[in-house]
This record gives C-alpha cells, sequence and structure tokens, in this order.
C-alpha cells in the first residue's frame, strides 16, 4: 500500500544520493541528522502516514466537515490521527528545540510533508495550518504573545489558520474592510466578514487562533494602511487559560469541489462588537508579517501538489500492471493471442512516462529549494547565505505555480490510464484530481504567482538571482557533458538554459516599456518555461547521478545479458529508469518548450490589446 503514496526508493535517491542530506550533519544545526537518523524519520513519516492517516482519505471525502449548531465538526476518523500527529511532534519539524521542534532539516521535513499529504491532503491542512501560525507569532510576536500562544501551537492543543481574504476583494488584499479599533489598552476591537478561511473552526482541538488583517482606523488606504491582528476564539487569560467567547462566529462552510474534509469557512468577527485582537507586529506592516505565513505555504502547496500526483501516477502504474486488456500490439493479428495487461500498450507507457518524469522532476525541484533554505540557515558566509535565500525566492513561485498545475495534468492523465473506471468514484484517483485542482488557486493563484516571478524575481540584485540559478544549471551540465552517454542531453538542457534566459531578457524589457500589458498576458507561460527547463535540469542531474552506479551493477553487459540484468535487478533497473527519465523529458517534452518560448518571444499583442466587446458571451 504504501507505494501507492511515494515511491521510497525514489525519495531515498533524491535526499540521499542527488542532495546528500547526510552532509548537513556537518554544521552543528543539523549535526544530530545523519543518514540513519533521516531514513528512521522518513520511516516513521510513511508508517504514521500508511496505517493511520490514509484509510480517513476516502471516508473523509465523503463524510465532509459540516457546521452544526455555530460550530464545525470534522470526519471521526480525523480524531485518532490528528493526536498520534501531535504525539509524534510533526508540527514544528524544523523549528528550534527551544521552542517545541524538531529542528530537522527542511529538506527531510519535505520528504516526511510529500507522505502525510499524499496519505490525506485535507486532514494535514489542519496541523500544517498551526505551524504557520505558529511560525508568524514565533518572528514578529510579543515576548507576551509567543508565551501565550506559541507551545500550543506547535504541540497541536490549539489550532490556527490564515485570515486574509474578504467577499468583495478576493486576491486584492489592499481592498479589504475589517477594521480595528483602538480601545486604549493595547488592545483592538476587530470588526469585518472574511470568506475561504481554512480550518477557521473544528473540533480537533480546544481553541484556534487567528492572524487577522484589519485596517486601523485612520490608516493609510490600500496595502499601505493594512496591520496584522492575532485574535483567539476565545480570549485567552493571563495564565493561560481560555476565558470567554471573543465574538468570532462561523457563518458557513463553502461547498467544494474536492477537499471536502477540509472546512474552508465564511467567518464574522465582532458581529457584536465583542471581538477583541491585539497587534502582531508593527502598525501597518500587515501584509510583510503575512507573508511569512504565505511563503511557507506555498512551499507546502508546491509538496502538497507533488504528493497528489505521485499518489495518481501510483495508482495508475499499478492499475496499468494489473489490468487485462486488448493483444499485444505486435500480437494484434494472431487471433490467438493472449490479451496482456495494459502496461505494454505504447501509448499507455507514453502517459506513464510522462507522468513519471514530471513527479519526479518536481519532486528533486522541492528538494532542491529545501536543500537552498537549509543552506541558507547553515553556511558561515552571508554572501553565500544570501545566495542561497535567493534561490529559494526565485523558485517559490514556479514549485507553487508549475506544481499545482503539472500535477493536476498527472492527476487527469492518471484517470486516463483508468479509462472509464478512472471517472468513478471506486478508484482513488478522481478524488486525487477534485483534491488537486485547489492547489492552483489558494495561497495565490498561478496567475499572481507568475506576476510575481515576472515583477519581482527576475529583476533581484540586477538579475543575478536569475543568474546564479542558470548557474547551477551549468555545473550539472559541465559534469554531464564527460559522459558520452549523456553529452547529447547536456547539450539539449544548455541550449534551453541559454535560450530562457535571452527569454527573461526579452520579458524584462518589454515589461519596462509601453507594452507592459502585454509583457503581463506571457507572464504565464514564462513561467511554465521556467518550470520545464528546471526540471529538464533536475532530470539531467539525476542522469549524471544514476548513470555511474547503472554502469557498476551492469558489469559492461551488453544485448540480452544486459536486459536480463535490469530485468532482475531493482536497482539497475532503477538507475535504467532515471536514464530514460532523462532521455524522453530532454528528447520528448523539452521541444514543446522551445516552441512555446519562441512563441512567448513573438508576443502577440493581442491578449492584452482586445477590445472587451471581443470576447463574446452577451
Amino acid at each position: 500500500m504504501a507505494q501507492l503514496i511515494v515511491d521510497r526508493r525514489d525519495v531515498d535517491f533524491v535526499i540521499f544520493e542527488q542532495m546528500d542530506i547526510a552532509n548537513l550533519s556537518r554544521y552543528s544545526r543539523y549535526k544530530d541528522f545523519n543518514k540513519k537518523t533521516c531514513d528512521m524519520v522518513i520511516t516513521e513519516a510513511r508508517n504514521l502516514a500508511i496505517k493511520e492517516i490514509l484509510p480517513t482519505n476516502a471516508e473523509g471525502d465523503k463524510t465532509g466537515a459540516k457546521l452544526e449548531n455555530g460550530r464545525v465538526k470534522v470526519p471521526e476518523c480525523f480524531h485518532k490521527p490528528y493526536k498520534a500527529f501531535c504525539e509524534g511532534e510533526w508540527i514544528a519539524m524544523t523549528d528550534d528545540p527551544e521552542v517545541g521542534g524538531q529542528g530537522m532539516p527542511v529538506l527531510l521535513a519535505q520528504a516526511a510533508g510529500e507522505y502525510f499529504s499524499g496519505a490525506n491532503t485535507a486532514f494535514v491542512m489542519y496541523p500544517m495550518l498551526c505551524h504557520g501560525t505558529g511560525k508568524i507569532i514565533e518572528t514578529i510576536g510579543t515576548q507576551e504573545q509567543k508565551e501565550l500562544y506559541l507551545s500550543k501551537l506547535y504541540s497541536g492543543q490549539w489550532g490556527g489558520t490564515m485570515v486574509l481574504t474578504e467577499p468583495q476583494a478576493g486576491s486584492d488584499l489592499g481592498a479589504l474592510t475589517t477594521t480595528a479599533k483602538s480601545n486604549g489598552d493595547g488592545t483592538y476591537s476587530i470588526s469585518g466578514q472574511k470568506t475561504f478561511i481554512t480550518a477557521a473552526d473544528h473540533d480537533l482541538t480546544e481553541n484556534i487562533v487567528y492572524p487577522v488583517l484589519a485596517r486601523i482606523e485612520g490608516a493609510p488606504a490600500g496595502t499601505r494602511g493594512i496591520s496584522l491582528f492575532l485574535v483567539s476564539k476565545y480570549r485567552v487569560n493571563p495564565d493561560g487559560s481560555l476565558g470567554q467567547d471573543n465574538d468570532v462566529q462561523v457563518t458557513a462552510i463553502e461547498e467544494k469541489m474536492g477537499i471536502h474534509a477540509s472546512a474552508t469557512c465564511q467567518v464574522s468577527f465582532g458581529s457584536k462588537g465583542q471581538c477583541i485582537g491585539t497587534l502582531l507586529g508593527p502598525e501597518n506592516k500587515g501584509l510583510k508579517g503575512m507573508f511569512l505565513m504565505m511563503n511557507e505555504e506555498r512551499l507546502n502547496v508546491g509538496v502538497q501538489a507533488l504528493s497528489l500526483g505521485s499518489a495518481a501516477y501510483l495508482y495508475a502504474v499499478n492499475y496499468a500492471r494489473e489490468r487485462v486488456q486488448g493483444k499485444n500490439l505486435l500480437e494484434f493479428m494472431d487471433a490467438n493471442a493472449p490479451s496482456v495487461p495494459i502496461i505494454n500498450h505504447p501509448d499507455v507507457r507514453r502517459m506513464l512516462l510522462w507522468m513519471k518524469t514530471l513527479v519526479e522532476g518536481m519532486r528533486s525541484m522541492n528538494y532542491f529549494t529545501g536543500r537552498c533554505f537549509d543552506m541558507h540557515l547553515v553556511a558561515e558566509d552571508e554572501e553565500e547565505r544570501a545566495r542561497y535565500l535567493g534561490l529559494v525566492e526565485i523558485l517559490v513561485p514556479i514549485l507553487k505555480a508549475y506544481c499545482s498545475d503539472r500535477a493536476f495534468e498527472v492527476c487527469v492523465q492518471a484517470m486516463q490510464v483508468y479509462g472509464g473506471y478512472g471517472y468513478c468514484q471506486d478508484y482513488p484517483v478522481e478524488q486525487l484530481a477534485r483534491d488537486c485542482k485547489i492547489t492552483g488557486i489558494y495561497e495565490g493563484a498561478n496567475g499572481i504567482q507568475a506576476m510575481d516571478l515576472l515583477a519581482r524575481q527576475l529583476g533581484k540584485q540586477n538579475g543575478q538571482v536569475f543568474m546564479n540559478l542558470l548557474a547551477e544549471m551549468g555545473k550539472t551540465i559541465g559534469q554531464a557533458k564527460e559522459y558520452e552517454e549523456l553529452a547529447p542531453y547536456a547539450v539539449k538542457v544548455e541550449t534551453a538554459s541559454a535560450k530562457l534566459a535571452e527569454l527573461a531578457m526579452h520579458m524584462g524589457k518589454t515589461a519596462m516599456s509601453e507594452r507592459v500589458l502585454t509583457a503581463f498576458s506571457a507572464a504565464y507561460p514564462f513561467l511554465l518555461s521556467m518550470g520545464d527547463v528546471v526540471l529538464a535540469w533536475m532530470h539531467l542531474w539525476r542522469a549524471v547521478v544514476a548513470l555511474p552506479k547503472r554502469n557498476a551493477i551492469l558489469g559492461g553487459k551488453t544485448g540480452t545479458e544486459r536486459g536480463a540484468i535490469i530485468a532482475q535487478n531493482r536497482e539497475a533497473a532503477f538507475y535504467e529508469g532515471q536514464i530514460k527519465g532523462c532521455d524522453f523529458f530532454v528528447l520528448s517534452v523539452l521541444p514543446e518548450t522551445m516552441g512555446r518560448m519562441d512563441g512567448i518571444v513573438s508576443t502577440s499583442d493581442a491578449a492584452a490589446t482586445m477590445d472587451e466587446a471581443c470576447f463574446g458571451g452577451k
């Protein structure tokens, strides 16, 4: 059953062989996380995911979250795994032990997180938001706020969420109308309506903590006048105990396409004038504080989408091995030829290899970003620390947008492998597709991620951050050229990366010209192209690691002897799969990317200049 969520062998390959996580134990921050410890952590995460969380996925989807008498009830089956999740201290995996964390590398936490989200993404959102809320308080909260809230959030005793969106504002946070009126004693009366608030209430915890964006009376209009406030469902007494109700009311739960067991709520703050909050961080700097949580959640969404795509692919490949239908194409004219598993059919193999290369490439990209964040924390040289942080920041919008859309495509393709059964609820892939779709919408819709990449990330440090990313690609390209078998792929990835660099310059110049709207109409295709090139790099990197290990196992054997070893030796087959994956992605997927980049350079003005009336529909 474990293989139907995450391919453990591939996780180990990326963690230990490609990203060399054991190297992090040289640094004092991660000195306790040697290979044996990391392996144990992944095994424990896998066990919890498979034994406790996965069995709740279908039932949670069917039952959903319910609003009863003003309180949200999650599926009853969630309570046991939530308790186990908290007892295992999985909420604060990467945080300092001094504040209740495990202090593990981000790279390792991503591997654990992939198992958890793959098992039941709706369930994992409850503890995930506990951490996000706690992290804001740990980073910008007062000492009193930390003492009252932090340990309870990181332990899962209290729940957390993030409160940004309003019905009339959507992603335009500057248009929010929620107000905060000073009470003259350091507290504020909060009043407003919020919507699309995940985990705004539930019965897994005794209290919910809300970081709420609001505008202090008299503050500037737009985003410059937004502050962040800490609000508790129940008022918190000075000794940390819970007091009276704080006038926070869930008024409805959204009926959604997927993640049914995740309570997405409409919330009223201060409808009776009794909602009290305290300022969290500096006045009128609320967006900066909230984006601490948003960036964390966007990284989480990348892993979340990856995990759903991974599960869909693995379900599909196992179904293809078991589903017998049709003759082998080479024996099609033989009336006596037996039917074969559909994995033997070329088109099914194409779909599976396409899914495999996307899932494995996205895993490497996510884990590489985690490794960069770890290096940012441990590097002793300030310039090196800044370089790694820059890589994280330029990859975050790509991780969020590219992985969410590509993972959804993987889920849809998995349904195609199942045929009509994939469209039925008897099999898990249709739920995975429904659950995955939201990843491209929440935490900043993917078009917004593309705008962020173009407007903010590409030009950072006069483009040096982008050049640093290209330099990382160049290292792998140079290594691949040393192998005769990989050199042709290296040349193609090199060509693609050079074209990406030219395209980035073109996009930057266009965005600074009178055709700025045209540039931003092409922002998402540009992000998609950049994601493809990063994945091509990741596959080339995988092949560089795998090739010598495969050759060592083959021992120079060729022909039928070579084929027999690959068929019988799982390690040889795995490493061969990495090289075949590189071949497929570079020769079959990357050419589509090159064509898309040509299309972007042509920079059609149609989307930006066409009159609204031309869209029709009236």
